[in-house]
C-alpha cells in the first residue's frame, strides 16, 4: 500500500446509542503516518469516533451504526475480523492515565505477556523499547520494580503510552490524553507524538482548540455529531470554510 493511500477511511458512517444518533454520515479519511486531530466541544461524537475504530462501542448495550469505517480497506464491523486482534492493532490511551496495579516493568510487560510472550530476556527487551519510544525509559530505568501508582501524571500518561507500543499496533488512538496534565507534562506528551508519528498512524480527539493549533497538524471539527470540516490546523483555524468552526477556533464556544 502506498503511503498516500489512507489507512482509515470513514463513508457516510454513523453511530447509535438506542435512538441517539451520536455521528452523523461522517466521511473522512486519514492516511498512513499522519497525526490526526478531531476537535470539537463536549458532546460532539469525537470520543465516539475514536471509539468506533477498535469497536470498544461494542462494549456498550443498544448501540449500531450504518455506512462504512475501513481500515486497510477492511471494514472494522465485518463480522470476520477478529475484535482482540483488531484492538491490539488500534491501541487506545485514554484522558484518565491509570497504572495496573503492579510494578512500572510488569505495566508494559502484561500486554505482550497475554499475547504468551514469556521469556524473561525477550520481554525486557520489549519493555525497554517500549519505555524509550515513549520518552520515559531514562526517568523510570532505575526503578523498574517500583510500583507504577509512584509515578507522576505525565510520566503515568506516558507509561499508558508505553502500554499500547509494546504491543506493536499500527494505529494508536488517543481520546484527550493531556487533559488532566499540566502545562510541561502536555509539551512533552504533544513532542512525542510528533515522534512517534514517523512510524504509527495516530488520531488524537481534543476539546481544545488551542491544542489543535498548536500541534498544527490534519485537523477535523465535530459538531453534535456532524463532520462541519476538514484540513490541515492552518487553514481551519486562520481561514475556516464554515462560521460554525470559525465560532469555535475564535473561542465563542467550546
Amino acid at each position: 500500500m502506498a503511503e498516500t493511500e489512507p489507512v482509515i477511511t470513514a463513508h457516510n458512517f454513523s453511530f447509535f446509542y438506542g435512538e441517539h444518533c451520536a455521528l452523523k454520515q461522517i466521511s473522512l479519511e486519514i492516511k498512513r503516518n499522519q497525526l490526526f486531530i478531531v476537535m470539537g466541544p463536549s458532546g460532539s461524537g469525537k470520543t465516539t469516533f475514536l471509539r468506533s475504530l477498535n469497536r470498544l462501542g461494542d462494549l456498550i448495550s443498544d448501540t449500531r451504526h450504518e455506512g462504512s469505517l475501513k481500515i486497510n480497506g477492511v471494514d472494522v464491523y465485518d463480522p470476520r475480523v477478529d475484535v482482540a486482534d483488531l484492538r491490539r492493532r488500534v491501541g487506545m490511551v485514554f484522558a484518565l492515565p491509570v497504572a495496573l496495579p503492579m510494578s512500572i516493568f510488569n505495566n508494559v510487560a502484561h500486554g505482550p505477556r497475554m499475547q504468551g510472550i514469556r521469556n524473561p530476556k525477550q520481554l525486557e527487551e520489549i519493555v525497554e523499547k517500549a519505555l524509550r519510544d515513549a520518552i520515559l525509559w531514562d526517568e523510570v530505568k532505575d526503578r523498574l520494580g517500583d510500583h507504577a501508582s509512584h509515578l507522576s501524571g505525565g510520566q503515568l500518561q506516558r507509561l499508558s503510552i508505553a502500554r499500547v507500543l509494546a504491543l506493536e499496533p499500527e494505529i494508536i488512538l488517543l481520546d484527550e490524553p493531556t487533559s488532566g496534565l499540566d502545562p510541561i507534562s502536555t509539551l512533552k506528551i504533544e513532542e512525542l507524538l510528533w515522534e512517534l508519528v514517523e512510524r504509527y498512524t495516530i488520531v488524537m480527539v481534543t476539546h481544545n482548540p488551542l491544542q489543535g493549533a498548536r500541534i498544527d497538524s490534519e485537523t477535523a471539527f465535530l459538531l453534535m455529531g456532524e463532520l462541519i470540516e476538514t484540513g490541515p490546523a492552518y487553514d481551519v483555524f486562520t481561514r475556516p470554510k464554515d462560521k460554525r468552526t470559525e465560532d469555535y477556533v475564535s473561542g465563542k464556544y467550546g
